[in-house]
């Protein structure tokens, strides 16, 4: 039995990122074969609707379609009327969620209490390369200053330096978002500081299944979901908000709320051993028993 997928990328890493943790989850959960092919950003609906796709008409007709992100979602639906399957949409649509066969969508976006939505617990992340945590080793992830945060280098170092007082070898990484000058104002025997401009691909992926405790910025919500993708202990660095309505830090403060992680030192050092949140493969057998497909 053979499951068709077909993936519309639009161009982002983050949201294509996503999609392939959905995919991931399908061939681990699916009982048959499940093909993906992946369909090129820039495909527009009226020449899916209407001109020659030979690019598609030669792929297998597909059994689903997924897309993340506002670039892939009407050439997902026009590619449906044309060639049918179950159109699925990650993240909040932006578009009437009847338009969808499902959506998958993030608690903390708040979606509606529909039929055909599935809710996650943050952002859908890839299974982390099979490595054991080491407890000597730590990591620690920086953001930036975002539409929800603002950024205090200051008041990041003073919640950084107990860590640093730890026997253990530190690497720390900025972000895109990080302003400059958050790396020089961090110091210490054992610390390894690691411009994210050098990072080769993987290599935070890599990190974080080696690490025995990761720190993320309250601000990197997906960062934070891809690090309880590991098997590490897990606290969050807090960040200024802007605003008294914030989703992101109403997702962090949830998850500190069950335990899952913390802000304190002591009670991350306190955290029992967890699994992996796994929430591309919870989501990927939602999808499959709404669907009535078989699991294994």
């Amino acid at each position: 039995m053979q499951l068709r997928v077909w993936r519309f990328l639009d161009g982002n890493r983050a949201h294509e990122k996503q999609s392939a943790a959905l995919v991931c989850g399908l061939r681990k959960s699916f009982a048959g074969q499940v093909q993906s092919f992946d369909i090129p950003a820039g495909l527009t609906p009226s020449r899916i609707l209407l001109g020659r796709m030979e690019e598609l008409e030669q792929l297998p007709k597909p059994d689903f379609l997924i897309g993340t992100g506002r670039k892939s979602r009407l050439p997902m639906l026009a590619a449906r009327r044309r060639f049918g399957g179950r159109a699925i949409s990650i993240n909040r649509p932006q578009l009437p969620f009847s338009w969808f066969d499902y959506a998958i969508v993030p608690e903390h976006d708040r979606p509606p209490p529909l039929e055909n939505v599935i809710l996650s617990q943050g952002a859908l992340t890839e299974p982390l390369p099979e490595n054991s945590p080491q407890a000597g080793r730590g990591l620690v992830l920086l953001g930036g200053p975002s539409k929800h945060y603002a950024w205090d280098i200051r008041a990041i170092s003073e919640q950084i330096e107990p860590l640093l007082n730890q026997p253990i070898e530190w690497q720390i990484t900025d972000s895109r978002r990080t302003p400059e000058g958050t790396l020089d104002a961090l110091s210490g025997e054992r610390i390894n500081l690691v411009d994210w401009r050098t990072c080769a691909p993987g290599w935070v992926q890599e990190q974080m299944a080696l690490a025995g405790q990761i720190w993320v910025s309250e601000d990197s919500v997906s960062m934070l979901f891809e690090s309880l993708q590991s098997r590490a202990r897990v606290g969050v660095i807090r960040v200024p908000g802007r605003g008294k309505s914030n989703k992101v830090r109403a997702a962090v403060q949830r998850l500190i709320d069950q335990d899952i992680v913390s802000e304190h030192l002591g009670e991350v050092l306190a955290q029992p051993q967890r699994q992996p949140l796994d929430q591309y493969l919870l989501c990927a057998r939602a999808l499959l028993r709404r669907c009535g497909l078989p699991l294994n």
